[in-house]
This record gives C-alpha cells, sequence and structure tokens, in this order.
C-alpha cells in the first residue's frame, strides 16, 4: 500500500524528532557547561564552524559534540540556507554546554578569525565553491564525500589545498579502518603476486513503492520562508523552488551523481588505497531507471568497471567491478586478487586466500573502522601535529574521477577514456 505523501510541518517534526533523539544521546556524552568552557590548554583548541545543518552533517555535530572535551574542540559558527536548521543545531550545542552563533552565509564564517576549520556538509554541487572560499581564507577544511561534483572542481581544489597549506580531509571515513593501508603493505610485499582484478559493492533493496533518496515530498509543498533557494541551487543555473529537489537532490544529476558518487565512492576509495591506484584508463558505467521512474534522472540500479594500468610491483593491469543494485541487496565478495592470493575484507579485517590450497595463509585484525569519529581525530591530529591525513584531497580526487567516468559512460552511452597527459576525460 503506498504511503501519503507528507507536508512541510510533518517533514520538519520528523526530522526535528529524529534529530532530537540523536543529539540527546550526543549531549549525554558530551561535557557539561561548566566543564566545556574551562577545558586545559585552551590556545591549543580547535574552533570550528559548521557548514550545511541537513542530516549528514547531524552525524558530524553528534560525534564532535561528543569528543569535545577529549579532542579540546568547540564548535562556534553554524551555517545553513535553511535557518530553521541552523537553529536546532545551535540548540544541540547549547545543550551540550557550548555556544555557537548561527548564520546563512558561509561568507561570515570564513570571515571568523577565530575559526580554525570548517565542515562542509552540504550537497555535493556546492563543494567546490565551499571548499574554494574555505582555502582561500586560510581555515582548514573537513569536506564531505565526494570531493566535487566533477573532475575539473576536483583539480582545482586539490591544487589549491596543497598551495594553501592548509589540512583537507575527505569525508571517506572508511579511510579511518586501517584494513586499507595495511592491505597494500601487504600487496606491495607480493602476498598475492601480480593483482590482476578486484571487486566490491553497495547495495540495497528499496521498497517498491518508494525507491532511493525518495522521502515522500509533497511537489506542491510551498519553499519556508526563511529557505534561501537561490543561495541553495548555486552555482546551478537559477530555477524555480523544487521541493523534491531541496529533500531529494540525491536523485538528480545537477546536484548529484547518485549511486555513483554517493556510495560507490565509499567503495571504490578503499580499492584504490589499497592497490595505490591514482586515475584509470577507462571506464564503463551500465545500469538505468528501472524500478522507480519516477522523475529522477540518475539511475537507481548501476553498475561500473574501471581499468587501471600497470603499477610496478602491484599489477601489471587491473580491473575493478562495483555492483550497485538499489533494488537486490545479494551483494559481492570485496576482495582483491592476484595469481598467487586473494584478499577478503571481512568484518574483522582481511584473510588471504592461497590459489593453491584454498586456505587462509595470512590475515590481518584492523583497527579503527568507517566511522567519522576517528575521520575527525585524525584531522584534528594533521592540523595540530601534522600526522598523515586518512583521506587527503588527491585519494579524494582519484576516487572522484573513476566514479565520475562512470558517470559520464551512463549519460554518453559510451566507454569513457582518461587521457593521461592532459589528465581529463572526454567530457568533465
Amino acid at each position: 500500500m503506498n504511503e501519503p505523501e507528507r507536508t512541510m510541518d510533518q517533514i520538519t517534526n520528523s526530522v526535528s524528532r529524529r534529530r532530537f533523539i540523536q543529539a540527546s544521546a550526543a549531549a549525554g556524552a558530551a561535557l557539561s557547561a561548566k566543564v566545556y568552557a574551562a577545558t586545559p590548554g585552551a590556545n591549543a583548541r580547535l574552533n570550528v564552524g559548521m557548514i550545511g545543518c541537513g542530516g549528514m552533517a547531524t552525524s558530524h555535530l553528534n560525534s564532535l559534540l561528543a569528543m569535545a572535551g577529549d579532542e579540546n574542540i568547540a564548535i562556534r559558527r553554524v551555517c545553513d540556507v535553511y535557518t530553521t536548521r541552523t537553529l536546532e543545531f545551535q540548540e544541540r550545542v547549547k545543550a551540550a554546554g557550548g555556544e555557537a552563533t548561527i548564520t546563512g552565509d558561509y561568507r561570515e564564517v570564513l570571515a571568523d578569525p577565530d575559526i580554525d576549520y570548517v565542515v562542509i556538509a552540504t550537497p555535493e554541487h556546492s563543494h567546490h565553491r565551499l571548499a574554494m572560499a574555505a582555502l582561500d581564507a586560510k581555515k582548514h577544511v573537513y569536506c564531505e564525500k565526494p570531493l566535487c561534483h566533477n573532475i575539473k572542481d576536483c583539480k582545482e581544489v586539490v591544487e589549491k589545498a596543497a598551495a594553501s597549506g592548509m589540512k583537507f580531509q575527505v569525508g571517506v571515513q572508511a579511510m579511518a579502518d586501517d584494513s586499507y593501508s595495511s592491505a597494500y603493505d601487504a600487496i606491495r610485499e607480493g602476498a598475492l603476486g601480480p593483482v590482476v582484478q578486484a571487486e566490491i559493492d553497495y547495495v540495497r533493496n528499496h521498497p517498491l513503492e518508494r525507491g532511493p533518496w525518495r522521502e515522500r515530498i509533497d511537489a506542491s509543498m510551498p519553499k519556508p520562508a526563511d529557505l534561501n533557494w537561490e543561495e541553495w541551487v548555486n552555482p546551478c543555473s537559477p530555477r524555480p523552488w523544487n521541493p523534491n529537489h531541496y529533500f531529494e537532490w540525491r536523485c538528480y544529476r545537477d546536484y548529484s551523481g547518485g549511486v555513483s558518487t554517493d556510495l560507490f565512492i565509499h567503495r571504490i576509495t578503499r580499492i584504490i588505497r589499497a592497490c595505490g591506484l591514482t586515475f584509470p584508463t577507462r571506464a564503463v558505467g551500465m545500469g538505468g531507471i528501472y524500478m522507480w521512474d519516477d522523475g529522477r534522472d540518475l539511475p537507481d540500479n548501476f553498475e561500473m568497471m574501471a581499468e587501471y594500468p600497470a603499477i610496478e610491483g602491484i599489477t601489471p593491469g587491473m580491473t575493478i567491478h562495483l555492483l550497485g543494485t538499489m533494488a537486490n541487496k545479494n551483494g559481492l565478495r570485496h576482495c582483491i586478487r592476484g595469481h598467487a592470493a586473494t584478499l577478503v575484507f571481512t568484518d574483522s579485517g582481511w584473510d588471504i586466500i592461497d590459489e593453491k590450497s584454498n586456505k587462509v595463509v595470512r590475515s590481518h585484525k584492523k583497527t579503527g573502522g568507517e566511522d567519522v569519529t576517528p575521520h575527525h581525530k585524525n584531522h584534528h591530529a594533521a592540523i595540530r601535529n601534522g600526522a598523515p591525513l586518512n583521506c587527503p584531497p588527491e585519494l579524494g580526487l582519484y576516487g572522484v574521477v573513476a566514479v565520475r567516468m562512470a558517470n559520464l559512460s551512463w549519460f554518453q552511452r559510451k566507454m569513457i577514456e582518461w587521457e593521461p597527459k592532459g589528465q581529463y576525460a572526454e567530457a568533465w
């Protein structure tokens, strides 16, 4: 039976209740107001500005509030184009013993000399302009994945980050799991022999009545009076208010890459890190709007294959296959195949299975995990002490190149080639 569409009040109330529960848990783990204000080592404190106060930003807020004392950080500014959301975040910071000012203009956050770094947790089409502005303002940056919406924008951010000297962490939080760096060490040592292939998935099974990223939005819903739609759309071309685009932006290519950039980016970055890969030679994306022809213009079921060139000591050339069925969650084994053995990622780390005996000959028990908390802590250590970043912008670029090329392949119905000298695909 189809569920009814929701009104603006119902959405706001539902989101508020859900966030209140999440915030209560975070506040319970956070400091009291007195202790928060008196944390020792104030000269080493990192003051944080949050740009974006939506769903993923809520996860970051809860994590940062919970670690505020141990990490000596303070959320001082919160910013969103939707004032209702900034007020909710401000209340949560207050409930945890802090104090944050609100704004609808990210430039005010960046102009504040007391802000050390910003968390950019906005739809991906806005990442480039926000990241570039933050680096220009000499702020360290934690930016949600994907790094940017297209390859050209990613390259500009990578260059700007390098020139600025600021610490830029991309929010592929699985890089806080040491399974992938340790896999690289094992592969480099020759534990698999020459690597020829890897496969991984991100699969789900959405209900027939509501496909991926749909929220049962009433298309006639008026724009909230305190939401700056024009600023949210920027840098896309101006357009009339559309509640589906605002609340369900992952369904539309102007703002998102859908399965490819929202989900596959998490998975392919793991393989890229484990195998020491950079740019693919070519990529293809296949799939379609098979199950939910509901106005979306990105595929609801998708898979891709990328081919990578030889890397001395690792691979003579290899392919990566990613499966992204949103209508079936029977997934693939997450593994890397070599001539001598296969490395299989598990919940606890990884096993290496010998090709001849079919026995496990080596295992690794992971530390860390796919979690924003250790990913933020790594960023703090990078800012304070120069620790290596889990996911620097270069790694963010490599992931976007692959998944963007797969999307371009699907859009254009052809294989997309990478031009290694000029470092561009056939189309951005």
